[in-house]
């Protein structure tokens, strides 16, 4: 993955940081919720906030704590469902760069 957007933060205020990385620890750990799950309910909501960037970079994690391509596209539906199709406009190039079409079933 590209540089952290935050790593300005490192010597602007590493307490901050400090803070930030313990809170997201605290909200995407294993829990009463999986990983996972954690990680594709705010993948749909970046889809929501209009942040393709933040789409890819949560599916990425989410694939990578377990989630499927399935998995991944049902969050979205809920995004959707929920927010319009603007949620699906903004995850789509996301997804395009995550799942090249010759993975994808036919």
């Amino acid at each position: 993955m590209a540089e952290s957007p935050l790593q300005i933060f490192e010597k602007l205020d590493p307490q901050f940081l400090n803070l930030i990385h313990n809170t997201n620890e605290l909200a995407l750990s294993d829990g009463a919720l999986p990983r996972k799950v954690k990680l594709l309910i705010a993948m749909a909501l970046d889809a929501a906030a209009g942040t393709t960037t933040g789409v890819k970079s949560l599916a990425q994690q989410a694939l990578k704590a377990g989630a499927t391509k399935t998995e991944v596209a049902e969050a979205l539906r809920v995004a959707f469902y929920i927010n319009g199709v603007g949620s699906v406009y903004t995850a789509a190039p996301a997804l395009r760069e995550l799942f090249p079409a010759d993975t994808l079933p036919k």
